[in-house]
């Protein structure tokens, strides 16, 4: 390969990792072709961009780059394919289904602005919550007081209504 077409590919990985707040590195050297089709399809219908690379000039981007990403250094071994997505959860997900066969295996991710090593931090990674499941979260808190009182107003003012009907109709 020549060292202008390394430059660029150097350059498009650098863009890709600000482009992407979250990737994934996976080891999918174990896939025959027909999986790894499959693997595509899933991750194109999840918004996942997956990129098959040479580790020297991953490497290299990653130097490149303005975070500091040298405790994925030693995951760089083996057949190496990065997975960047928006959401840092969606590829655990995705992984977590073909676990069952141990392929493909993560080797690291960088998500949530943390680095993971090895393959047996896929289940916390699968755990981490999106931004949108966050403020999901916060607003349910948040309504659930104000649920509470209006339904404790509407409860009392049934009661009184109640109350003051009954008196109403009784003959005096």
């Amino acid at each position: 390969m020549k060292k202008e077409v390394k430059d660029t590919i150097i350059v498009e990985l650098g863009e890709k990792l600000k482009a992407y707040p979250h990737f994934y590195l996976v080891d999918i050297s174990g896939m025959n072709a027909e999986k790894t089709s499959d693997l595509r399809r899933k991750c194109f219908k999840s918004e996942i961009k997956m990129v098959v690379v040479k580790n020297t000039l991953l490497h290299k981007a990653f130097e490149n780059s303005e975070i500091d990403f040298e405790p994925l250094y030693g995951c760089l071994k083996g057949s190496t394919a990065v997975m960047f997505t928006n959401t840092a959860n969606v590829p655990a997900k995705l992984l977590k289904d073909y676990t069952k066969e141990g392929i493909p295996a993560l080797k690291g991710a960088y998500a949530e602005e943390s680095i993971f090593v090895g393959a047996d931090k896929l289940d916390e990674l699968a755990a981490l919550k999106s931004k949108n499941e966050l403020i999901a979260d916060v607003v349910a808190l948040l309504q659930s007081p104000a649920k509470n009182v209006v339904s404790a107003l509407q409860s009392g003012a049934n009661t009184i209504h109640g109350v003051l009907k009954t008196l109403g109709e009784r003959p005096e």
